[in-house]
């Protein structure tokens, strides 16, 4: 089995007391069939921060962004663009919406949402969206941006079956993290049932959001494997399948060469 971690903040694990250094992390993935990650910045410097803590490797890529709740102060779209240029970033973001913690920045995150789009479409890299609380807002960016000429991807998603579809419509994949696990998800449940399996990711959020069994604990890539295995019950499937299919979805999306992830197996 060749899982992916679609989505993962390797800068925001626990060094001090869990882990010795990210080789430890990895190789804990690695046990579980993880042998993947996206990288996810939320800063500029955050994400300056990342590429030296992670440094080079075959098996982790990297996305540059500034998250919607760290839009308290301006930041340099040109560098955005630059750094967003580098090698082994195959994606902007995080960004999007979240009007439930931040709303008086709301004007802000928008223009920054759409700088993100932009410099997406220029660079023919994805975007990778965060939303909470902004759906009508985030999908109309969407439609009005042309994201169609990128791509994208909602992570963590927590929407409903009918946002799906209309995310679905605009070419988007659609991430599912731990919360799918979590006992009152079921509306999240029908929306992982419904989202086809070629429009599939699953991720961690790490190191947030662990799944269940391991709810209150730190998250951490190794632990994708527990999402896959619930999403593949609910898609009647089994985990190798659905392994398959979310690794299959996550080169194609990110455009990352089959060779590479042959290369790791």
């Amino acid at each position: 089995m060749f899982l992916v971690d679609s989505h993962c903040h390797l800068d925001g694990l626990d060094y001090q007391s869990l882990h010795k250094d990210v080789d430890d992390v990895l190789a804990k993935a690695a046990v579980r069939d993880v042998k993947f990650c996206l990288a996810v910045a939320t800063t500029l410097p955050g994400y300056r921060h990342m590429r030296e803590l992670v440094g080079k490797r075959d098996n982790v890529v990297f996305s540059c962004g500034v998250h919607p709740l760290n839009q308290d102060e301006a930041y340099d779209v040109e560098e955005l663009r630059l750094l967003a240029a580098e090698d082994d970033v195959v994606a902007m973001g995080e960004t999007g919406l979240d009007y439930f913690y931040t709303p008086e920045t709301k004007v802000r995150q928008q223009e920054s949402f759409i700088h993100h789009i932009q410099i997406g479409r220029a660079l023919k890299k994805p975007v990778i969206v965060h939303t909470r609380d902004a759906r009508a807002d985030t999908l109309a960016i969407l439609r009005e941006e042309k994201v169609t000429d990128c791509g994208g991807v909602l992570h963590c998603f927590t929407e409903d079956r009918e946002t799906a579809g209309k995310l679905l419509d605009l070419g988007f994949y659609i991430s599912f993290s731990g919360i799918v696990t979590f006992r009152n998800a079921e509306q999240l449940r029908d929306a992982a049932r419904y989202v086809p399996l070629d429009r599939l990711l699953v991720e961690t959020d790490s190191p947030y959001l662990a799944p269940v069994p391991h709810r209150g604990k730190e998250n951490q890539p190794a632990m994708v494997r527990d999402v896959a295995e619930y999403m593949a019950v609910l898609k009647g499937i089994t985990a190798e399948e659905l392994a398959q299919a979310t690794t299959d979805n996550f080169a194609r999306l990110f455009h990352i060469d089959a060779s590479r992830l042959s290369s790791i197996r």
